[in-house]
């Protein structure tokens, strides 16, 4: 087996970590994400090498990745799964087996080595292989896979797996980091070697990303149990040993009672996750460690340099190309020829209720009335991929394909993966963000925009309230009074939008352009000083990973058979 690694490790990063998450994002070629948190997830990875961190990813090779996002004849959402092959992973010749619903499963795991891409090293592990009967290989075909004995199936396979995987290579663990619960069944593997969850907890830290029941998984208990879920302990024991008895086993209350500490993504996120979970006893602490994006992979080298060295005319020019570049595929996909000199909006990102993507839309007379404008003229495009059988979200993004026919300076594209999402980013004037406020935990896709001289337009919300300065680095919507009905919030939220859009931001966009570049510009140099993910995994480091909380003060030896 090769070498891990293909960084010298940094003495300040040396304590020796597994990053278990459901899909990275680390390269358009790479089919192993749905949306942010696999965005999030590939960040940490790339950061992870540039700070030379002793981090291993622990991830799943999905045969059928997500799904393939493209049109009916009538251009309206088409979902499609087209087997994927990778010839620039390495098979490590491991296979480990796992127990599923009482029969055993065969893992075999996969290295992407961090030289590829220029990340920390991925194991990605699949049971889609000869060895095992065909209903075992597709626990590992489709990302998300709506059928519930899949899904708890799927994280076996990444925790017990991805754990015995570990065990193979002779890697001895200091720490297990839980990217959403998904992995949990890890810690339980722990806790049948130890038999004590204070051991566990020394070894364990776990990350909430989201505020939304869908992504804080909850399955009956003795269905966990009669699926493997708990690594071969029974129902009993489990609720004994974490003081847990309801019928309804919630992932993320398990992470929290099996962690030694826990981190939201924003700092309103951290108050809303600790008012969720503020009735479950013997759980770990929830602090906030904000997201962030790896800058080095997402940011325009070009616009870049040229905010760093004050030259205007540069970024403009750069900024114009970017958009060229951005209309040529509006143009490939819908006929629509855009224009480099006219404001153009993006808002995209997954397809979910609660983030609005049809906000813009509220009032169709209204919108009529924008996009009709010639003092001020506008060109808008969405993107984005709802879960395939979201039967609404799925609605919404039919809805605005239908929609936009009627405009010729209106666009839906499909295909929102790494390289759309660049080009986007790349491309836009504005990037707006919509969610209802106290939902949106932190909403990364503004980051990556925002480094590309893409001023975001946002509802206060998630890592928002950390950055924004409205009118200086951003253009701020602040959000309705979040305990009146959606109806309301919706609303109030909509006209201040409008109100801000059609009053302040578009006259300033045409008749200042000077003021608009600077705060372009503020909004990039205040990205780059706190929001690229270098300083995420130090975080990660100092306030999780090398934390030791008074319970966890015994002798703490990694973890190894």
């Amino acid at each position: 087996m090769r070498k891990l690694f293909h960084y010298p490790i940094d003495p300040r990063y040396s304590t020796y970590t597994a990053y278990f998450s459901m899909e990275f994002a680390i390269d358009q070629a790479l089919k192993t994400y749905s949306g942010g948190l696999g965005f999030l997830a590939g960040s940490h990875m790339r950061s992870a090498c540039d700070m030379r961190q002793k981090t291993i990813g622990v991830g799943i090779l999905w045969s059928y990745g997500y799904y393939d996002q493209s049109r009916y004849e009538d251009n309206r959402l088409k979902v499609e799964f087209r087997r994927k092959f990778y010839y620039f992973i390495e098979d490590t010749g491991i296979v480990v087996e796992v127990t599923i619903n009482g029969k055993p499963v065969k893992v075999k795991a996969y290295l992407l080595p961090g030289e590829v891409f220029g990340t920390a090293p991925v194991l990605l592990l699949t049971t889609d292989i000869f060895e095992n009967d065909y209903l075992s290989q597709t626990i590992t075909h489709r990302l998300y896979d709506a059928n519930e004995e899949t899904r708890i199936a799927q994280e076996i396979v990444l925790g017990i797996g991805g754990m015995k995987v570990l065990q193979v290579l002779d890697e001895k663990m200091d720490i297990f980091h839980l990217n959403e619960g998904h992995a949990l069944p890890l810690a339980f593997e722990l806790l049948r070697h130890y038999r004590d969850v204070e051991e566990v907890r020394k070894r364990v830290v776990f990350t909430t990303h989201t505020p939304e029941m869908a992504g804080n998984e909850e399955h009956d208990i003795h269905l966990l149990e009669r699926m493997g879920f708990f690594a071969g302990l029974d129902a009993a024991t489990v609720q004994e040993k974490l003081h847990y008895h309801t019928q309804s086993f919630s992932l993320t209350v398990g992470a929290l009672k099996l962690s030694k500490r826990a981190n939201a993504v924003s700092k309103i996120h951290e108050k809303v996750s600790n008012a969720m979970w503020a009735e479950v006893p013997d759980r770990c602490e929830i602090i906030s460690i904000t997201n962030a994006q790896n800058m080095n992979y997402w940011a325009d080298k070009q616009l870049l340099s040229a905010m760093q060295e004050h030259e205007d005319y540069r970024l403009q020019g750069r900024k114009k190309h970017l958009k060229h570049k951005l209309f040529e595929e509006v143009a490939d996909q819908t006929g629509k020829l855009f224009d480099p000199e006219v404001c153009t909006l993006v808002w995209a990102r997954r397809f979910a209720e609660y983030k609005r993507p049809k906000l813009l839309v509220r009032d169709m007379e209204r919108f009529r009335e924008l996009v009709a404008n010639r003092e001020y003229p506008i060109q808008i495009i969405w993107a984005g991929k709802p879960y395939p059988l979201d039967t609404n979200a799925v609605e919404m993004f039919n809805d605005l394909v239908m929609l936009s026919k009627e405009f010729k300076n209106v666009a839906v594209l499909t295909g929102y993966e790494l390289r759309l999402s660049k080009l986007l980013k790349q491309g836009s004037d504005l990037w707006l963000n919509t969610p209802r406020w106290g939902r949106e935990a932190s909403g990364t896709s503004g980051m990556s925009a925002g480094i590309n001289a893409s001023i975001n337009f946002s509802i206060d919300d998630g890592w928002i309230a950390e950055f924004a300065k409205d009118g200086i680095n951003a253009f701020v919507i602040p959000h309705a009074d979040p305990h009146q009905s959606h109806e309301a919030i919706d609303s109030q939220d909509y006209a201040t939008m409008m109100d801000k859009f059609q009053k302040e931001i578009l006259p300033l966009y045409y008749t200042d352009q000077k003021r608009w570049l600077q705060i372009a510009k503020n909004g990039m140099k205040d990205i780059l000083h706190y929001f690229d993910s270098s300083r995420m995994v130090d975080e990660y480091y100092r306030k999780l990973y090398d934390y030791h909380p008074v319970r966890s003060q015994k002798t703490h030896k990694r973890w190894m058979r």
